[in-house]
């Protein structure tokens, strides 16, 4: 079961970002403030659930939270100062679109910086262990994957209605054959040499 709350403050938020991993497109981070008295038991970490069940939990932590934001990094500035600190400028970014006064941010992961001088606690698989972390997931990677298969109509070849922009075999193919686009990460690794290899 997901606890609700790390900190003795009021106002408590969760933040996660989706997209770390990918070759192409942007990496997202949401925020969450969940009312004290939030309960569901089928919000957890968005990896371990359905994209039927995202989307449904999706418009409940939308509905039911306090507040909630979320905001895109793009590829070019992720090659300008890298796929970690652009995961916390999402962070930061989804922050300053909350207007309530936070008390407290929890934290996915093992990195973070500052904010506002607001304490925070970055939780190792946070996502697993807090609703509004993991209701920070839902929310990042369900807007994440609407943005993807938007970009999708336009390079259709490359698979990212299924592949969200992942680096699967498909893609890497994809790249080879076909080049990169605009939305590609080039800071990245996106040619796997083993493709390349004539056996």
């Amino acid at each position: 079961m997901l606890k609700l709350k790390f900190s003795d403050y009021n106002i408590e938020c969760g933040t996660d970002e989706a997209g770390r991993g990918c070759l192409a497109g942007p990496v997202t981070a949401a925020v969450v403030i969940l009312q004290n008295n939030f309960f569901n038991k089928e919000i957890n970490d968005s990896k371990k659930i359905s994209k039927k069940i995202r989307y449904k939990l999706k418009s409940i932590i939308e509905k039911n939270a306090l507040e909630h934001s979320f905001s895109h990094v793009y590829p070019e500035e992720i090659d300008t100062i890298n796929i970690l600190n652009a995961s916390i400028l999402a962070m930061h970014k989804s922050l300053n679109k909350i207007e309530s006064n936070i008390g407290f941010i929890i934290v996915d992961g093992n990195k973070f910086k500052p904010f506002k001088n607001i304490p925070y606690k970055t939780i190792i698989k946070g996502d697993e262990k807090y609703l509004s972390i993991a209701a920070a997931s839902i929310l990042a990677k369900t807007e994440r994957d609407n943005y993807m298969l938007k970009i999708h109509e336009e390079f259709p070849q490359y698979g990212w209605n299924t592949n969200k922009g992942y680096p699967t075999k498909f893609h890497k193919q994809a790249i080879l054959k076909f080049g990169i686009t605009k939305y590609h990460r080039k800071s990245f690794k996106l040619f796997d040499e083993q493709l390349k290899l004539k056996l």
